[in-house]
């Protein structure tokens, strides 16, 4: 058959809502043959990250995607984007005028996958717990606006904020809120290894060889009761090492469905109809690309030398000499279909000039060239970021004011050394915790920021971003967002490169494909199932 490229609906703000399918798991494919999905994430333990999958330590978009199938949180992303709806709650709510008192009700008879009931003190345990670990850069940071949690009987827990927060309900989807047995997570310690219990729509196993995940296999939870209905038996989620490697399996029927990350060449060949037994699927995607400074670092400690950066990038030239059709220039940390965006680094610097560029460093009495290194991860973001870094290289270099090399590192030494400080210079990508603006905000501009970046500002800390989460009504905190944004784009702590769009890839038996991946890049396996969709 032809190939068929569903094209889901852009982003256009807050996305509307669509109910998620209600019920528990007496669907789905009765075949027992597992559909098997391939990633070119890597999930590896090492001395530095021991614990990968414990709630309280993982957070990036892989091992959150493994989490979210095998986790429950007391609220989830819909089917079809939205507000969260109540996953292993029954209902949640605020109960006060002033976003700081949130209650939730369990669903009654809820179970972990080992068949412990999941009680009110359980999630109290597992939010604590995570916030009394604070691993560094980690997922914590989501719940800082918590002070203390209550419970009354097995099934209410309350939530006492200490700041007005809109987006709580966001935050309690999230993989770091997940309820934990507190039997297999110890309150003050991480879980180390690959094994994980909760009370998700799946049971997790993985084949792990040298201290990283070959496959890993999900099985659907008998226990679960929640908001999702699973319509498969089994999923195998399949790491590859590159996006070659993942592409040869799919061709061959190694593999059913091909999710990220797939390199452009994969994505044009797939789109031209090449191949009549898979078929492309493109969605809105909010992911985005930027580089970080360590701003504390000599070579970039100077506003200057980052605005100058800033200057001189040619983002249309970027993405398209690298992306094509399937990225945009973006110029703020907001992505452009979210509430709140505003595009501050264009309102600022305008088209590259090498003239204001040159201005900027002259007036702070910068000698040039400036000599600096870009850093990159080889196996996280994508086979295209190396061609990425060397497009980013020749416009600095060519501009005749930067003298700037390049090197790139396999993600498990990456990440701890940009955590340590270790690149005045880095690039990284972003898939926001939930679809609003402050997903993309306070996560690297609040105080215990995932990058560990030494950049402070005290308004956007304790002015602009409490003042942006007293907002119900998103689009009224657009004024505070967008000061923050065009205070990032004056300070530069963080350039903005690129917003890009996102792809699954299957073949023609599998169907709920459209489903599968969220615009906050959510892996949602149970939309997956073989032959007619009901």
């Amino acid at each position: 058959m032809n190939r068929k490229t569903l094209v889901l609906p852009a982003v256009a703000g807050l996305l509307t809502p669509v109910l998620a399918a209600c019920g528990g798991t007496d669907s789905g494919s009765k075949s027992g043959d597992a559909i098997v999905v391939g990633t070119t994430d890597q999930f590896t333990a090492t001395k530095e990250a021991p614990a990968p999958l414990d709630p309280a330590f993982a957070y990036d978009v892989g091992t959150w995607n493994i989490l979210r199938q095998s986790v429950q949180t007391l609220m989830a992303q819909p089917k079809g984007e939205g507000d969260p709806v109540p996953d292993a709650a029954e209902s949640c709510s605020f109960t006060d005028s002033g976003s700081e008192r949130y209650a939730c009700k369990l669903r009654e008879g809820l179970k972990f996958a080992s068949g412990d009931p999941v009680t009110a003190e359980d999630v109290k345990y597992s939010i604590e717990r995570a916030l009394r670990i604070n691993v560094p850069g980690g997922p914590a940071a989501l719940l800082n606006t918590v002070d203390t949690v209550e419970t009354q009987g097995e099934r209410e827990v309350i939530f006492h904020l200490k700041t007005a927060d809109a987006t709580f309900p966001y935050k309690l989807s999230t993989p770091v809120a997940g309820i934990v047995n507190p039997k297999d997570y110890a309150k003050d310690k991480l879980r180390d290894g690959f094994e994980i219990d909760g009370s998700g729509p799946y049971t997790f196993k993985a084949d792990v060889k040298d201290n990283a995940i070959v496959d890993a296999t999900f099985t659907k939870n008998p226990n679960y009761k929640g908001s999702v209905t699973v319509n498969n038996d089994q999923v195998q989620l399949r790491s590859f090492a590159d996006a070659d490697a993942m592409g040869a399996a799919i061709d061959k029927g190694d593999i059913d469905v091909m999710t990220r990350t797939m390199s452009p060449a994969q994505i044009q060949k797939l789109d031209s109809g090449a191949d009549e037994n898979v078929d492309l699927v493109d969605m809105p995607g909010l992911e985005i690309r930027y580089l970080a400074f360590n701003t504390d670092a000599p070579s970039v400690k100077s506003k200057a030398v980052r605005q100058a950066m800033a200057q001189l990038i040619n983002r249309g030239e970027l993405v398209s000499k690298v992306y094509g059709t399937q990225a945009e220039p973006l110029y703020s940390l907001v992505p452009a279909t979210v509430t709140g965006h505003s595009n501050s680094f264009f309102n600022k610097y305008g088209n590259p000039s090498v003239d204001k560029a040159k201005s900027l460093l002259t007036k702070a009495g910068i000698t040039t060239p400036v000599k600096l290194t870009l850093h990159y991860t080889t196996d996280h973001y994508g086979s295209a970021t190396k061609q990425e870094f060397e497009v980013l290289q020749k416009q600095l270099n060519d501009s005749g004011l930067f003298d700037a090399s390049i090197q790139g590192h396999p993600w498990k030494t990456f990440r701890p050394a940009e955590q340590k400080g270790q690149y005045d210079v880095y690039g990284m990508g972003w898939f926001p915790d939930f679809p609003d603006a402050d997903s993309f905000i306070a996560p690297f501009l609040d105080k215990d920021n995932t990058l560990g970046s030494p950049y402070n500002n005290n308004t956007i800390q304790h002015t602009l971003i409490p003042q942006s989460r007293r907002e119900a009504d998103r689009l009224s905190a657009s004024k505070s967002l967008n000061q923050i944004q065009d205070m990032v784009a004056d300070d530069v702590p963080l350039l903005p490169l690129w917003q890009g769009k996102q792809y699954v890839a299957a073949r023609d038996d599998v169907t709920g494909v459209a489903y599968a991946l969220t615009s906050s890049s959510t892996l949602q396996l149970w939309e997956l199932s073989r032959g007619v969709s009901g």
